[in-house]
């Protein structure tokens, strides 16, 4: 019989037919072939604030989801605790001082290999959707839509395969769909994918979106137990600590972070410009979601000389101050969490999620309050640890948990490793596939760790050091010559340096012995502090 003669209803149902066998044999491709990569980054998202990790904050169901599908690390960790840096670490599977990327300001090297490079030349089709916060155009990519730089909130620019283009929107949003538009429309079904799904948020200044501009009014959070640590002058800590300017009741701003066009004490701060970028309805309902509450705080605290005020004022104040930054903080990874959960659900409806490798994670840690600070940098634990979670159901094993010290220096190796691709000797991470899989507990005893932007915004001094599951040792250098030591077991929060305590003499000398070991292993050396040193004092005195 002719296909022409065929009456609608039945030719309807053949080409349904046909179209379902050819997207079962797509999918049935997908399935047997190389696994699909979804690398999924935030920034500065704390583990602190995923629920996956039990400390309360807020709830992440769609994060929480790889975590219970698949597994959660507990003590995965950077090597930069930085922006940039630690982007450079990812692709390239090599620390800083070796990919050259030590801080912000020095250029990223994109002609060196990458892991996208290498996926893409065995085949992979490979996409970068979202921040990178590397200058220059990325290589490795077929298509990649970037923010270039920060990045805005509202009414973003992205560089659309290095062309600007403004997307009217929320930046996660906008982000989430057009990853979705990709997975659906812009990709070559017929190959493996390697996605980068990365979002600006919960970067300061924690811009919310529309619809959870109020989420959390009802609520009143407390601070960390050490939040005061300011009132103490960081007792038991050097001049790092001392010396830092990233306190939320301090450096953190009335306009910036607190979004106050007109501060307590009648002065104007500037934050009109940044809201100039808005549209007029997402301007009415910023100014009625934040007026009301700036206006009371004002009324409770905004007369009188701030100098003058009594201890348990300041406290109201530095309280107020914690919960406005806590809950915008918070409300921009609502937006997140919502973002993973439509992605994840298109690899359930598309039959996918069987064959696709789904990572959480954040360029790095954050403090959320710790030691009254907003921010990152430093080797203390907050900024030092990341989230990592990871699914993959043919080989993970749903509700695993590892408490090994993996690196976001290992995601490269371990990339290729899944895609069957030769690891290059040059990269200096490790894969934990057969960590995670449990088919090895054989894993590295200690982390190296390196942080070169100083003086610079924030103020945190330069230093490295080596952590182990139990201790961590930190030399801060330049223009101090300090040395840190804690013991994590009794002292999980960092607050008693026990370098020169007689009773860890023989710690000391281990962890200085595994410290002079590992800056062997990977290359690094006090001539490697000097060349950076010079070249960012080079370009910091030239743009000041």
């Amino acid at each position: 019989m002719k296909l022409t003669k065929l009456k609608l209803p039945v030719l309807a149902a053949l080409i349904a037919f046909m179209a379902m066998a050819c997207q079962d044999k797509t999918e049935e491709k997908t399935e047997k072939g190389p696994p699909n990569i979804l690398f999924i980054m935030a920034d500065d998202h704390a583990y602190q604030a995923i629920s996956a990790y039990g400390h309360g904050l807020n709830e992440t169901p769609n994060i929480d989801r790889i975590a219970n599908e698949g597994a959660i690390f507990t003590r995965a960790t950077v090597t930069n605790s930085i922006c940039a840096p630690s982007r450079a670490v990812l692709l390239t599977g090599k620390h800083s001082f070796v990919n050259g990327k030590v801080d912000n300001v020095q250029p990223f090297d994109w002609e060196q290999d990458n892991f996208p490079k290498l996926l893409q030349k065995n085949g992979y089709q490979t996409a970068l959707i979202g921040k990178i916060h590397l200058d220059g155009l990325p290589t490795g990519f077929d298509y990649s839509m970037v923010l270039p730089g920060q990045g805005h909130y509202y009414n973003p620019d992205f560089l659309v395969n290095g062309e600007t283009k403004r997307f009217e929107g929320y930046v996660t949003d906008i982000t989430t769909e057009e990853t979705l538009k990709w997975l659906d429309q812009g990709r070559d079904k017929d190959k493996p994918f390697v996605l980068m799904y990365h979002q600006k948020a919960p970067h300061r200044n924690w811009k919310p979106a529309p619809e959870y501009l109020t989420l959390y009014d009802d609520q009143e959070f407390t601070p960390p137990s050490n939040f005061y640590d300011q009132e103490t002058g960081y007792a038991g800590r050097g001049t790092a600590a001392r010396t830092q300017e990233m306190e939320i009741d301090g450096e953190a701003m009335w306009g910036h972070d607190f979004k106050m066009v007109i501060d307590p004490y009648g002065d104007s701060t500037g934050f009109d410009r940044e809201l100039a970028r808005f549209t007029p309805e997402q301007l009415a309902q910023w100014n009625a979601a934040y007026d009301p509450k700036n206006e009371a705080f004002k009324k409770a605290f905004g007369q009188g000389d701030e100098a003058t005020f009594s201890p348990e004022k300041r406290r109201e104040i530095a309280n107020w101050k914690f919960n406005r930054y806590i809950k915008d903080y918070l409300r921009t990874i609502k937006s997140v969490d919502d973002g993973v959960g439509e992605v994840l659900d298109y690899l359930e409806a598309n039959g996918l999620a069987e064959n696709t490798i789904v990572v959480y994670t954040s360029d790095q840690g954050f403090y959320l309050g710790e030691h009254g600070w907003f921010d990152k940098r430093f080797m203390y634990e907050q900024s030092f640890r990341t989230p990592l979670l990871i699914r993959y159901p043919k080989e993970i094993e749903p509700g695993t948990s590892i408490d090994k010290l993996v690196q976001n220096l290992d995601f490269a190796p371990t990339f290729l490793d899944y895609a069957g691709v030769d690891v290059p000797k040059e990269m200096q991470g490790e894969s934990f596939r057969q960590l995670v899989s449990g088919e090895s507990s054989e894993w590295r005893d200690a982390v190296y760790y390196t942080y070169y932007e100083y003086p610079s915004v924030h103020m945190v001094k330069r230093h490295y050091g080596v952590a182990t599951d139990r201790y961590k040792l930190m030399h801060f250098y330049y223009d101090i010559d300090e040395w840190e030591m804690y013991d994590l077991e009794k002292d999980p929060q960092e607050m008693n340096n026990i370098y020169e305590d007689p009773q860890y003499a023989e710690v000391r000398a281990t962890m200085h012995e595994r410290l002079k070991e590992l800056r062997e292993k990977y290359g690094d050396s006090d001539a490697n502090d000097k060349k950076f040193l010079d070249a960012y004092l080079e370009a910091y005195n030239k743009n000041k």
